[in-house]
């Protein structure tokens, strides 16, 4: 089921969660919680097996990693040494993909010789 479309995703900063969790470990119910803040009970429950587990660090929100590429494409004019990164970025994703690639097809090799063998 999930959200619904057209939906965005709410990021909560580690003093909410903190603040949220300690009243759940303290008695506060999670359907309380969810009818009180609109955060699913599941999310709140997730939240506290993650601070049992790992303290508060463990609720500080993950830094995705994003496209890498996508800060020289909002440029009209891009500097000389930012044409170069570009450039580097441009390379290193040609080169993640090569590898990948190679490792595909050693991969079918292997699978073509083996059957191969037991014929």
């Amino acid at each position: 089921m999930g959200r619904p479309k057209g939906g965005t995703n709410t990021h909560h900063t580690k003093e909410e969660k903190l603040a949220l969790v300690l009243r759940n470990l303290n008695g506060e119910s999670l359907m309380s919680l969810e009818r009180e803040t609109g955060i699913y009970n599941a999310q709140i429950h997730k939240w506290t097996k993650q601070y049992l587990e790992g303290g508060e660090e463990a609720l500080v929100n993950k830094r995705k990693p994003g496209n890498p590429l996508a800060k020289y494409h909002n440029k009209k004019v891009l500097t000389p040494i930012e044409q170069l990164e570009y450039k580097v970025a441009l390379l290193e994703r040609e080169l993640l993909q090569k590898d990948g690639e190679i490792v595909r097809l050693k991969k079918s090799i292997e699978l073509e010789r083996g059957d191969a063998r037991r014929k």
